[in-house]
């Protein structure tokens, strides 16, 4: 399957349902990662921009699914969310 294919096609019921591409299926995937890791952190995006050098524009497009989260990207959260003041220390 193609990345542009449909994932999800939209309901026809709603006039503002669009189809959801394989790409924006995992666009959307990431987005919730990384925002979950934050908020279970209890940080509010400048704070955890701030703590874990990330620029604070690059993490809300990601957070809001604007881009996708490279692959790197995924993985350092994954590793704050195990260790988070290991990887603050680390990178302060």
């Amino acid at each position: 399957m193609k990345k542009n294919d449909i994932a999800i096609p939209a309901d026809p019921s709603d006039s503002e349902d669009g189809d959801v591409t394989f790409e924006g299926l995992e666009r959307g995937q990431r987005a919730r990662l990384i925002r979950t890791a934050r908020t279970r952190l209890g940080l509010s995006q400048p704070e955890f921009a701030r703590r874990f050098h990330v620029p604070i524009g690059t993490l809300r497009d990601w957070e809001q699914a604007r881009t996708t989260a490279p692959d790197f990207a995924v993985a350092y959260v994954r590793v704050i969310m195990q260790d988070p003041d290991m990887v603050a220390s680390a990178v302060g």
